[in-house]
């Protein structure tokens, strides 16, 4: 009888201490033993990938799946196939878009049962902080949410309003009670204003980087009174660095994230209403700090926001068309493509995109691989190139700014908890 279920090993395998060679023993759908790469250990099953890097499944904490309510513009069957194209192997899911927006733990059952059995890959769910509800994130958080989603500014959808200042200020203080995490769509509403015309400039002149900077520093300033923990979502302006570093050096438990679009694109290079997303994309300057606050750490990490919708809600008109970005199986590609242009390692993006983001949600068997981890693991070969064909995507509708976009990386295998996840496999992740 074979040692091990699987053994999958590589001359360049990621892990916390660097990259190595190293034969990786799965055993239950977990990590048991990390050998030499030259002396596999026994197993029923064997995979050698010679040069090809093998990572730890990625992990990203921002996704709209929109499942019920919405699934035309996305279900957990295609989101979930597209994270496992694309190497993520477990999604956390946003609690709007959907109907009912996950803001009570009865909204948060009809939506685990909507996705039931449908999983490619892990998911979890974060919960909704609007107006009124303060006394059902308790409630929420002890059915398993991660944490808490609020907006400072309009979220696109009448279901799940923004809060106010002493709104805020409420369900900080329910959150810190049991030290939970409010995760913080920033962007300050006195400071946005309408389009002036239909062109991306006049978007983007509507909503300035000084009101993410504003809204963060209200964030700040609620979570130092009240000593809760919060996370900056999306950071698409190099203003907020700033603050957010001094917070850190001021005591304030804060974390922050960007996403591939605001690293790898440009306000130069938007071309129609697949490119729309809020915060939007600024110039190129901006992107070139905000890569400087990720090397730095200001930034802890790097999640998609993948926020789709269907076709007929991108119309041609900036101010009209629907602000999300499809890209959940691509972003880690198109971070590598532009991390290793600018000199940093494959094991940065790897910690970016899996370690920090694992450590976020506290999925502790999640980020890495390492004795005891889940056996989440995919085989990427870091210098194949390939041009985004949307229509090949596995993302329910075929829209996304990377259309025709020449990238380098491709995901050759994901496994789940050792198990090759592919378009013809039952779909067996967990519903964390």
């Amino acid at each position: 009888m074979s040692g091990f279920d699987l053994v999958v090993r590589s001359r360049r395998v990621v892990t916390p201490e660097g990259e190595r060679p190293l034969a990786v023993a799965v055993r239950g759908g977990t990590i048991a033993a990390l050998a030499p790469y030259a002396e596999p250990p026994e197993a029923a099953e064997h995979v050698d990938l010679g040069d090809t890097v093998l990572l730890p499944g990625l992990v990203d904490t921002h996704v709209h799946v929109n499942e019920p309510g919405r699934t035309e513009w996305e279900g957990f069957a295609t989101a979930t196939r597209a994270a496992a194209a694309g190497g993520v192997t477990t999604i956390v899911d946003m609690p709007l878009n959907s109907l009912p927006p996950t803001v009570d733990a009865a909204a948060l059952a009809v939506k685990r049962e909507a996705a039931a059995g449908k999983c490619a890959v892990d998911v979890g769910f974060w919960g909704g902080a609007i107006p009124g509800n303060a006394a059902a994130l308790r409630p929420l958080h002890d059915a398993g949410v991660y944490g808490f989603k609020c907006f400072l500014s309009p979220s696109g959808v009448d279901e799940f309003p923004p809060l106010d200042d002493d709104g805020l200020r409420a369900a900080l203080t329910e959150i810190a009670a049991f030290d939970g995490l409010m995760v913080v769509h920033a962007e300050d509403p006195a400071l946005l204003t309408e389009p002036a015309g239909p062109t991306y400039p006049e978007f983007l002149g509507s909503r300035p980087g000084e009101s993410e900077r504003r809204a963060v520093e209200r964030v700040v300033a609620a979570a130092m009174d009240i000593g809760a923990r919060v996370h900056i979502l999306h950071v698409s302006s190099a203003s907020c660095l700033e603050p957010l570093e001094a917070a850190r050096r001021d005591g304030v438990r804060i974390t922050a994230e960007t996403c591939p679009h605001y690293l790898t694109l440009s306000a130069d290079q938007v071309r129609g209403p697949e490119f729309k997303c809020c915060p939007p994309i600024r110039d190129t300057g901006n992107r070139d700090a905000l890569w400087d606050g990720l090397a730095a750490g200001v930034l802890d990490c790097v999640v998609s926001d993948h926020s789709p919708s269907t076709p007929d809600l991108k119309v041609p008109d900036f101010a009209a068309a629907w602000g999300g970005i499809s890209s959940l199986q691509l972003g880690l590609p198109a971070v590598w493509t532009e991390a290793r242009d600018r000199g940093h390692p494959l094991t940065r993006v790897v910690d970016w995109m899996s370690t920090r983001t694992a450590a976020l949600a506290g999925l502790t068997a999640k980020g890495a691989i390492a004795v005891g981890a889940d056996a989440d693991l995919v085989a990427f070969d870091d210098t194949a190139d390939f041009t985004v064909d949307a229509a090949r995507l596995r993302h329910r509708n075929p829209i996304t700014p990377y259309h025709g976009r020449t990238l380098t990386g491709v995901v050759r295998t994901t496994w789940l908890r050792g198990h090759q996840v592919t378009d013809t496999t039952d779909p067996t992740g967990a519903l964390l």
